[in-house]
């Protein structure tokens, strides 16, 4: 991950970014590459990194074409010269291979000095962080470890010299914007050189193990410019395999590139999208295994977290996402003997539900709505938290959560009776809760449902197009339709719903400034792309109108391009003009625009 010009901007950023321990220990290897190449008695850079006060070298200025599809190919032009440089990472295998071709009608000299990093990436990297515990120079390769990581460095038919040195004060400016330290300093153990004919090409492999060849590297195309359907489409599957992660613990989907690992709630809402409408089917069925493994008191973890083993619950609507995601993958590949599975673990969630379970987690006897909270924890997806200060509690009866709930009830109905199972129980309960939600939700007074209720919140939120969107919607009819427009008058943007509304009080315009800033706007005002697909789902539902639907999408497809290449932002500004921000990939922006794409394409046949 990095920039077209060739400079990281953030601390994230590294030619090998290697999974040390897959998928939530991750470690910045290799940061860059300087790379000049010789021209009489001139040597010019061709890379570009960002120090503090200057850009050196400033390559990108004879950067003549830049492309992207299955590899990443920059073609510099400079004094009559022609240097081609493409990258490409070895699927499943922590290692990546740098290729240099002389494009040109005359030989060239080239140069390449390696910047080494060797941090956990969310951390800055000092000259006083960095005690190798060995650094060789076998030939053809240069090896160096760090606190048990080795990076391998394979470069054949390089004159290597062993000029080991650091270079500081890289300036990393997003970090800037985001109020966290910008700087690091970096380690180059050596110069490589060659002499390249024309028509002759050289790689560098970047690993943590011995014996990695380089890869054969493609012509890299030029995927942003694909517009046709087809292609679109094709564009939103390759972007989606990308999540999927297969470790010797579980199969689970990475919420967002470059810094979240795995979260039950970000899995469960992508799996349809990026597992499902891609044909994997196999992967979705160990996904919910894998959770499922997981499962303590009923819940599933919110999250693997970075460092240790113990996983997190704080989460009411992770595991009601996760029933959601068996139904929609027992619907798309009926497979009895998982169906049975599934059902032992779906009553288990049921029964501790109804007993009670973490932070508050329990079923209402008196209307058969689920409850939840506790002071200074935040259970739904509006989780965000500055330091003891929960933004967007939401305690008591949130009204997407009571759509999952009456959604999972339902499902249990389906699933009992496929199986032969008696199915009563759950068809009274759901009965029970649907009609409590019409009653207790609707705010004839607003327009809209509340966002939650005992205590009543009636803010404008888009939660309750979750309750409309689902397999099995409690929130229909005249009222849902109502507050579908309102919500398409005043929370729908090109790039997703606000969340909460313009005119409402604590309205916040730009996700922008220091992190805690950040953290206090997150969910009160910023749009969120994830959530066009509920949107859309709630549209055909409601009205069947695929033209409708289709336009909220469109500007969302759009915005492929618009922070990470191939990917979807995590999150937009809620006033014009909408900037990315957030994760540049973002798994569940990516799997609902992919199966609300399908959605409306199966509608309108």
């Amino acid at each position: 991950m990095s920039t077209v010009s060739g400079a990281n901007t953030r601390r994230y950023h590294g030619l090998l970014v290697a999974a040390t321990k897959a998928p939530e220990i991750r470690t910045v290897l290799l940061a860059s590459v300087e790379a000049y190449v010789q021209i009489g008695a001139e040597s010019i850079g061709l890379s570009a990194n960002q120090y503090v006060g200057t850009v050196h070298p400033q390559g990108y200025a004879h950067l003549s074409a830049f492309s992207i599809g299955e590899t990443a190919e920059w073609r510099f032009e400079v004094r009559g010269a022609k240097i081609t440089k493409r990258v490409g990472i070895h699927e499943g295998v922590n290692a990546v291979t740098l290729e240099y071709e002389n494009a040109g009608d005359a030989a060239v000299q080239l140069s390449l000095r390696p910047l080494v990093s060797h941090k956990f990436y969310h951390d800055n990297f000092r000259i006083t962080d960095f005690y190798p515990e060995f650094l060789v120079f076998p030939e053809d390769k240069t090896v160096l470890s760090h606190h048990g990581v080795k990076l391998v460095l394979s470069h054949k038919n390089a004159e290597r010299t062993a000029t080991t040195g650091w270079f500081y004060r890289f300036e990393h400016p997003r970090e800037t914007e985001r109020g966290l330290d910008p700087l690091d300093d970096l380690f180059c153990p050596c110069e490589l050189r060659y002499l390249l004919a024309p028509g002759e090409k050289v790689s560098l492999v970047a690993s943590t193990e011995d014996g990695v060849e380089p890869r054969a590297l493609p012509l890299a195309g030029d995927a942003q410019t694909a517009t046709s359907s087809d292609a679109l489409v094709a564009q939103l599957e390759s972007a989606a395999k990308q999540f999927i992660v297969e470790t010797p613990e579980r199969t689970s989907i990475i919420a967002g590139y470059p810094w979240f690992t795995d979260w039950g709630r970000d899995t469960m809402i992508s799996l349809p999208g990026v597992c499902l409408e891609t044909g994997h089917f196999d992967q979705a069925r160990e996904i919910l295994r894998s959770y499922a493994s997981q499962m303590k008191r009923g819940v599933i973890p919110n999250r693997f977290v970075d460092q240790g083993d113990t996983p997190d619950y704080n989460t009411v609507d992770a595991t009601l996402w996760f029933v959601n995601a068996i139904y929609q993958t027992l619907h798309a590949d009926w497979d009895p003997a998982f169906a049975q599975e599934a059902l032992s673990w779906v009553l288990e969630i049921y029964e501790w539900h109804l007993k009670g379970t973490w932070y508050g987690i329990k079923v209402d006897a008196a209307d058969g709505l689920l409850r939840q909270g506790e002071p200074g924890v935040q259970l739904t997806w509006m989780d965000a938290k500055v330091r003891d200060w929960v933004v967007t509690p939401r305690h008591g009866k949130p009204v997407e959560i009571n759509g999952l709930w009456c959604n999972m009830l339902r499902i249990m109905e389906w699933l009992s009776e496929k199986l032969g199972h008696p199915s009563g129980d759950f068809r009274t309960a759901a009965g029970k809760a649907e009609s409590a939600m019409e009653q207790k939700f609707w705010h004839a007074m607003t327009g809209h449902y509340l966002d939650t209720v005992e205590p009543n919140d009636a803010s404008l939120r888009p939660n309750q197009v979750i309750a409309m969107s689902l397999p099995f919607a409690p929130l229909k009819g005249d009222n849902a339709l109502r507050a579908l427009t309102k919500i398409e008058r005043e929370l729908l943007t090109p790039f997703g719903l606000r969340t909460l509304g313009p005119s409402e009080p604590g309205y916040v315009a730009r996700f922008e400034g220091p992190m805690e800033q950040r953290d206090a706007g997150y969910h009160q005002g910023t749009v969120w792309p994830w959530l066009i697909g509920p949107y859309i789902s709630a549209v055909l539902r409601l009205t069947g109108d695929t033209k409708r639907a289709m336009a909220a999408l469109s500007h969302t497809l759009d915005s492929m391009g618009h922070y990470g290449l191939n990917g979807i932002a995590e999150v937009y500004d809620g006033d014009a003009p909408q900037y990315p921000g957030g994760c540049p990939w973002q798994a569940w922006s990516v799997a609902e625009a992919l199966r609300s794409w399908r959605e409306i394409e199966r509608a309108s046949r």
